[in-house]
């Protein structure tokens, strides 16, 4: 299948490592101009070299603005953008009453208002060429709470209210908008999460963990010109660990 994306102008942000890093390499196979983004400069410098992606450019979500900032450098430089996917890394992990203040402040940040603000400084731009593919990488948390994860199970749940309300609103102008939800994948995250794939896999119908590629081919997808008619959705690639429909 021919996915269009060749010469498509694409951003990812935590594109450093894991999950956002595969993403980015399988749209460059596919042929997309990919800017790639994330905290850390020498690393993702190393990545993007590594990737083959036409652009690099450190940006730290936590701090407010920096979202904005960078969708409008990368727009300005790649002369357009096109697909906009955006990956935030997860927030500590603890439960209710270990939480403190400042740790949901950053966590509303990092996950919601850099959202808000990416996606707001690239609408304008795809309604205007009436091309246009936004992706939120979320987790299956968003839709069945994980004990100890009472951040993202918080936060991630709004972000799909907002990703169907925003798919009504910008569909006429061809723009798709999705949430791309991973379940437990072979990544950094596992470790920091101390979960080993011994301890998860019997709780997965695949027995196994997954690949980031394997997540990062749904996302492509999602970012796709035949996945024109999808849109408001929120997909899981999970090795069917949800338990709901």
């Amino acid at each position: 299948m021919d996915f269009g994306l060749k010469g498509r102008r694409a951003l990812v942000t935590g594109a450093s490592s894991g999950l956002g890093r595969a993403i980015a390499d399988t749209l460059v196979k596919e042929r997309a101009t990919v800017a790639v983004s994330s905290r850390g400069g020498e690393k993702l410098q190393k990545a993007a070299k590594e990737l083959g992606a036409a652009l690099a450019v450190p940006c730290d979500l936590t701090q407010p603005g920096a979202a904005r900032g960078l969708v409008r450098e990368v727009t300005q430089k790649l002369g357009g953008l096109d697909v906009l996917v955006v990956n935030a890394g997860g927030p500590p992990s603890g439960g209710f009453e270990a939480i403190t203040v400042e740790q949901w402040q950053t966590g509303f940040q990092s996950l919601w208002l850099a959202t808000v603000d990416a996606i707001q400084e690239a609408l304008p731009g795809m309604k205007a060429q009436g091309w246009g593919r936004i992706v939120l990488v979320t987790s299956t948390a968003a839709r069945e709470a994980m004990n100890n994860l009472t951040v993202s199970n918080g936060l991630r749940a709004g972000l799909l209210g907002l990703v169907k309300t925003l798919s009504n609103e910008v569909a006429p102008y061809g723009i798709t908008v999705n949430a791309a939800l991973p379940g437990y994948h072979a990544t950094d995250r596992m470790k920091d999460l101390g979960l080993s794939d011994e301890k998860v896999a019997p709780n997965i119908p695949a027995r196994r963990l997954g690949r980031p590629e394997e997540f990062a081919a749904l996302v492509t997808f999602l970012a796709s010109e035949p996945a024109a008619y999808i849109s408001g959705q929120s997909i899981a690639c999970d090795g069917g660990a949800l338990k709901g429909f």
